[in-house]
């Protein structure tokens, strides 16, 4: 009887402790934005490059877990994906649909090279690569994000920062 009652006590400790795991696991995002415009060059029926306007928060790769930059105004820029075209231009048109509504946003995956955020001033060159296939939570691509106030505080929080950057700039 008492190996019975350690046993199963034991058990709903080691299951409450991966619970616990579970529930702090690091946010999976890549990138936070408001997207103000989208530039496709070298033109709209054929893009091979996009230009990313707006406020960014990127994953924190040196810190980890739940960590984001400060919100950084200016523009992505990434070249088309070979072999991954259908899909990368399926979220670029997802980028041009939420492009000035003042909509907070999530893709790319934390893990995943994010590019960098460039200055208003800088011209384009040297595009970074987009990666469709490490977006948002493996995959859903460019995700609208709509937060609830207490929940997902983390989400919360970045999401009002950046609007708060596009307020001051």
């Amino acid at each position: 009887m008492k190996t019975v009652k350690l046993t199963t006590t034991l058990l709903v400790a080691v299951a409450l402790i991966f619970t616990a795991v579970t529930l702090r696991a690091s946010d999976p995002v890549g990138v936070y934005a408001i997207v103000q415009k989208v530039v496709l060059e070298p033109n709209e029926k054929a893009p091979e490059r996009i230009q990313i306007w707006g406020v960014f928060a990127l994953a924190d790769t040196v810190r980890g877990g739940n960590f984001y930059t400060k919100p950084q105004r200016g523009y992505l820029y990434y070249s088309l994906p070979k072999g991954k075209e259908s899909t990368a231009l399926k979220e670029w048109a997802d980028f041009k649909a939420v492009a000035g509504t003042g909509q907070g946003i999530a893709f790319g995956g934390r893990h995943s090279a994010l590019g960098k955020v460039r200055p208003d001033s800088e011209k384009p060159g040297s595009p970074d690569p987009y990666s469709p296939d490490s977006s948002y939570a493996n995959g859903i691509g460019v995700t609208k994000v709509n937060p609830a106030p207490g929940y997902q505080d983390n989400m919360t929080d970045i999401i009002a920062q950046l609007k708060a950057a596009l307020k001051t700039s």
